[in-house]
């Protein structure tokens, strides 16, 4: 008969935690043999794909930061921001905004998530034969508008028009390049357990607003995109908080898998309040009905950002002066155990890991 005495539930949990940890700390393995729509989620496969062809190809130390701008420093001592991105969003025009606002405030927000105050864009066209110009003068009204009201200007460009079939419409990439103050910088490595975890607003409405402009479902709701640029929303908060750590737009893959991204690259937890997440009650329910997370749906005018604790409120308060941070509030909390995981709280009491995201439950948002 064993002596062995039975584990306790403490000792079990800790247990299956390492397992996770171990399994967690494996680098992602690309062992699919063609492209799919998942590996332009922003989740898992998206991470396989980038590590695995990319930047095995490219390998060099800025691009292995894989943040949202590289950060640069000139032979002048001066910083600078660098990013790139593309948009194919489906359909074209959705409530509250278009590719062509989104096309702009994706690059302008990449660069002041990075700590870069933006400055230029360029922008690139693939154009389907066929497309009617008076659609595409729309769009680029669309972005001069969003250029004008992020302060940014578009300085150079390309386009190219491909036979009728070979696009959806149009396609746009824009790059952009922001200046870094001195002294500024954010990084996963400034987080520090007991830190803050900060979302700029409510979460989900691009995503949604996307996904039932196409109306493929028979759902109505009043959810618009919350597409717009968050450079002055950021210079408030690290006006604030001047010790703000790290800072990310949730796009793709959503608030969960950016939040994922980091506990991955800090190696400490991050811990969320279920109760304290802000979701318009019309997102919640649209969530809801399809059996979508909200955690992992796309927004393209919101930030996650960890700060110090004793920075928080005064965070919070400057965040929510500010004509886009009205719904800003401070959602979880960073912990040193259990490492490289991030947890959910649950309204009931109980807790959850939330994992990156599998699959692409919204193809095609941004």
């Amino acid at each position: 008969m064993s002596t062995t005495e039975p584990a306790t539930s403490a000792e079990r949990e800790d247990r299956v935690l390492e397992r996770i940890d171990k399994f967690r700390q494996r680098r992602p393995r690309l062992l699919d043999e063609v492209v799919t729509l998942a590996h332009g989620a922003g989740g898992k496969s998206s991470a396989a794909l980038v590590d695995a062809v990319f930047v095995e190809a490219f390998r060099n130390e800025e691009l292995e930061q894989l943040g949202d701008a590289a950060a640069l420093t000139m032979p002048s001592g001066e910083r600078l921001a660098f990013s790139t991105d593309s948009y194919v969003v489906q359909p074209l025009r959705f409530p509250g905004g278009s590719i062509g606002h989104l096309a702009v405030h994706g690059t302008v927000n990449d660069l002041a998530v990075s700590g870069a105050r933006p400055q230029w864009l360029s922008a690139a066209f693939v154009i389907e034969e066929g497309f009617p110009i008076a659609e595409l003068r729309e769009i680029v009204a669309d972005m001069s508008e969003a250029a004008v009201l992020s302060g940014v200007q578009i300085v150079t460009g390309d386009t190219k028009v491909v036979g009728k079939g070979a696009a959806d419409g149009v396609y746009i990439s824009t790059a952009g390049v922001g200046v870094i103050p001195e002294g500024r910088r954010l990084s996963p490595d400034l987080v520090r357990a007991g830190d803050k975890v900060l979302l700029s607003g409510t979460i989900g409405a691009h995503g949604m607003a996307v996904m039932l402009a196409r109306g493929d479902l028979a759902i109505e709701a009043d959810i618009a995109s919350d597409t717009a640029p968050v450079n002055s929303l950021v210079e408030t908060l690290l006006e604030a908080a001047p010790s703000t750590r790290w800072m990310r737009d949730a796009t793709r893959g959503g608030v969960g898998t950016v939040c994922n991204e980091l506990a991955h690259a800090s190696q400490l937890a991050v811990i969320i309040d279920e109760q304290s997440l802000p979701i318009e009650p019309q997102v919640l329910g649209a969530c809801d009905m399809l059996g979508i997370d909200p955690l992992y749906v796309a927004n393209e005018g919101k930030f996650v950002a960890i700060v110090a604790a004793e920075e928080a409120d005064a965070a919070v308060a400057a965040l929510r002066a500010h004509p886009r941070g009205a719904a800003a509030t401070a959602v979880g909390e960073i912990l040193a155990e259990p490492p490289g995981i991030v947890a959910l709280r649950t309204s009931f009491g109980g807790s959850r890991i939330v994992d990156m995201l599998v699959g692409d439950p919204l193809p095609r948002i941004c």
